[in-house]
């Protein structure tokens, strides 16, 4: 019995909608507790069915809209509320950026206690097609009696039965039929869990992860496949140190950033941005807040292959990009060696621990750039404030962490915050992008 059925002899309760949860479900009350709602919106009015009943908040879905929102549109996918990849399809795109942008600020507010004093305009691209990054579930389904490709389900644990994604990049998301077709036809079918996603400026590179060797016969249909098709093809039978290509024997994988005049070769399961557009647009916009001059030595942390070191190198005296993965450094001085960058440096080291020891830490750093995990940046702000870094850019994937790190950076290491926005790399989805710059008070 699904959750919905278990509350399906519960009338429908009609209530307004007060808010959006940082998931995207509307916020309304009843009876003073709190209901998520999936697919409301602020300000509707809706009637709601219980999908879920708990201590401290109840969970619903929509029954009938009474009232729309005047930002509601119909959602482009037809797999929107099934599939777990979107949050927010059937909320207009300038509507989105503003809810993440309100959680930016929130956060600021709330966690880390601070306002920037400017307000950078948010940085748009494309709303459709534009994912080049992504991880699909494969699944041999024995009710179904087919295999499936896809995202999970909205909170579930299963796969979501999908015919296309319209927001992966049109050569994979307008072929998610074939290639279920595809792996369904395999041998092996039952054996591949896993197909990953990596689209560059030309080609588009698919990593099947197989749980076996692969029969001849099987190996025959994909090379077929990927020839007809123009797709590259890798197997990956253990960790991505296993990653093989299977179709062409020789590819590289790469991307341009044409403002600094550098391209940037990279492995099909290397961490590269998802949206290329916006990258761009995130790159420039960090180098100019961070404004490196000729005498600037610049330190860049979590750095990965480089994307934003190389840049930094083209405008300041010296660039140090630091990354805890050492494949990613060992990316990084390929990169910089491809595009003749020969005053940036790369080191692997654990970020979370003392770097004062480490020979490329002295010398000290006029300013620095931060991009890191979800998990944020808090175990490196007392270093970076002992070197007194004059200027700190920091490109965040999570508002809460980067809040938290500007409330330290603030009330506790003199730095104020200087300009904060964001950037929708993760249209349609409640993800928030953002960058802050963080200058050091005198």
């Amino acid at each position: 019995m699904s959750r919905a059925q278990k509350f399906a002899h519960l009338p429908p309760v009609r209530v307004t909608i007060e808010g959006l949860t940082h998931e995207g479900r509307g916020v309304a009350r009843v009876e003073g507790k709190t209901v998520f709602v999936d697919g409301a919106l602020p300000g509707e009015e809706i009637s709601f069915r219980y999908t879920a009943r708990k201590k401290s908040f109840d969970e619903g879905e929509v029954a009938e809209i009474h009232q729309p929102s005047p930002d509601r549109v119909t959602p482009r996918c037809p797999h929107f509320g099934l599939c777990g990849g979107c949050a927010l399809q059937h909320l207009a795109p300038m509507a989105q950026i503003r809810s993440k942008q309100q959680v930016l600020l929130d956060d600021f507010q709330h966690i880390g206690g601070v306002t920037p004093a400017t307000l950078l305009p948010p940085l748009e691209g494309l709303h459709w097609g534009y994912r080049r990054k992504a991880r699909l579930g494969v699944k041999y389904v024995i009710k179904k009696g087919r295999l499936l490709v896809g995202f999970r389900e909205r909170r579930s644990p299963y796969l979501a039965d999908l015919s296309r994604c319209e927001v992966l990049h049109p050569s994979v998301g307008e072929r998610i039929t074939q290639l279920a077709e595809l792996i369904g036809t395999l041998d092996l079918h039952d054996r591949i869990a896993q197909l990953e996603v990596a689209v560059d400026d030309q080609h588009t590179a698919l990593v099947l992860r197989n749980l076996a060797p692969l029969t001849e016969s099987d190996r025959a249909r994909l090379i077929e496949f990927a020839q007809q098709q123009q797709l590259w093809l890798y197997l990956q039978p253990g960790g991505n140190d296993t990653v093989t290509p299977l179709w062409p024997e020789q590819m590289e994988l790469s991307y341009r950033l044409g403002a600094f005049e550098v391209e940037f070769g990279f492995g099909p399961t290397d961490f590269t941005q998802v949206n290329y557009e916006i990258n761009q647009q995130m790159v420039e916009r960090a180098v100019a807040l961070l404004d490196p001059q000729p005498t600037d030595r610049v330190l860049d942390l979590f750095c990965g292959i480089g994307n934003f070191s190389l840049p930094l190198a083209r405008r300041a005296a010296e660039v140090v990009g630091v990354e805890g993965a050492s494949e990613s450094v060992v990316r990084a001085r390929q990169n910089a060696e491809r595009n003749g960058i020969t005053n940036a440096q790369f080191h692997a080291a654990d970020l979370t621990t003392d770097l004062a020891a480490a020979p490329w830490w002295r010398g000290g750093f006029d300013k620095a750039l931060l991009d890191p995990p979800r998990s944020g940046a808090q175990e490196t702000l007392e270093q970076l404030a002992k070197l007194k870094v004059g200027r700190i850019v920091y490109v965040s994937c999570n508002p809460a962490t980067l809040a938290r790190d500007a409330g330290i950076l603030v009330k506790e290491y003199g730095y104020r915050l200087e300009q904060a926005g964001v950037m929708d790399m993760f249209p349609h989805t409640a993800h928030v992008e953002s960058i802050a710059l963080f200058v050091k008070r005198r």
